[in-house]
Order: C-alpha cells, then structure tokens, then sequence
C-alpha cells in the first residue's frame, strides 16, 4: 500500500507547472464568469468519470458547468454548446477517437470556442489542436499491467482542483455564495454557519 501512496504522491508533486494553468483560469473566468457561458467537460471512460467530477465541482462554486459524453455529442448532445462556453476536455493519451471527433464538431459548430485539454501526452494530436495544454507528466499507472488508469486519474482529478481553487480565487467566491448553491447536507449546513 505504501508503495503505491508513495508512486501516486510522487506524481502529483511532478506535475510540471507552466502558464497554461493561468491561461486556462484565465480562460474560464473570462467566458463563464464575466460573458455568461459555461464550462463544457468531456472525457471518454474513467477519463470522462473525472471530467464528471469536475463539472459538478465547478457547477457548486459558481461556475455554471455540464458535462457533455462525446459520443452522445454526436446524436444531438451537442446543441447544449453556446457562445461563450468553455471545453475542458481530458485524455491520458490525447489520441481518444471519440474527443478528437468532439473537437471537430465543436469547431463546426462555434469555431471560437476555447479548448482546455488536460493529458497525460503533451505531444498529441489533441494538445496540438488545442488553445491550452495541461500536461499531468505521464507518470506511469501504478496498476502491475500498466494499463488500468490509476496515476493518471488521479493526475487528472489534481488538476481540475487546481483549476476550481484557482478559479475561485479568481472571481473571489465566498462561503455565502457557496451557500446560495448547497443548501442541503452538512457542506450546506457549515457553509450557511461561516456566515
């Protein structure tokens, strides 16, 4: 168990830190919070359980946020995409068929749409059609096959805290706006007695 605390522990500490992050904070705050979109996640599979996470994450400190499953996006999900959204987009390999796909129509559909990728592959396809590139490092899984994403999720959940923190920092979120949107449950409850 140690070993793969420590494997995982290591990883989050390298994540290599570049002004991505403030372009795609940068990014968010202006399109969401000052224009009135949205922040639009997207993932396939375990990547796309995180891009979930992150939604709902950034839905609760008040960036409005949905996430979209790019092969639904290509029968008719896509018209929840406006002007002045956001993508967030992840990939450990940045070579998932079904987001370049995503990107595609995205384009076709509002070609100034500003694409966050986050990937375990600097070098992809996806992060060359991208405005912005958070790169988790690569660190390898820590499953015995190498294959189960394990490192990488993790990497990926990392990141999108870094963004929601950020973010809130940003737009200078606060214990009563939190409040406004978590009414119920014990998060709901101590956020309404910081007041």
């Amino acid at each position: 168990m140690r070993q793969i605390v420590e494997a995982e522990s290591s990883a989050i500490l390298s994540i290599p830190y570049s002004d991505a992050y403030d372009k795609a904070v940068g990014l968010i705050v202006e399109h969401v919070h000052r224009r009135g979109g949205k922040l639009v996640t997207s993932g396939m599979g375990k990547a796309g359980q995180i891009a979930m996470n992150i939604a709902t994450t950034f839905s609760s400190t008040g960036i409005p946020a949905v996430n979209l499953h790019p092969s639904e996006a290509q029968h008719g999900d896509l018209g929840v995409l406006q002007p002045n959204d956001v993508m967030l987009l992840i990939s450990n390999s940045g070579k998932t068929r079904e987001i370049l796909d995503l990107v595609t129509l995205t384009k076709n559909l509002y070609p100034q749409t500003p694409l966050i990728v986050i990937t375990g592959n600097a070098d992809s396809e996806l992060a060359r059609i991208t405005d912005v590139t958070l790169w988790t490092g690569g660190a390898p899984e820590v499953c015995p096959l190498g294959l189960t994403p394990t490192t990488s999720t993790t990497m990926m959940t990392v990141i999108g805290d870094i963004l929601v923190v950020n973010v809130m920092n940003a737009t200078g979120f606060s214990a009563a706006d939190y409040a406004k949107r978590h009414h119920g449950g014990y998060l709901g409850h101590k956020s309404r007695n910081e007041l």
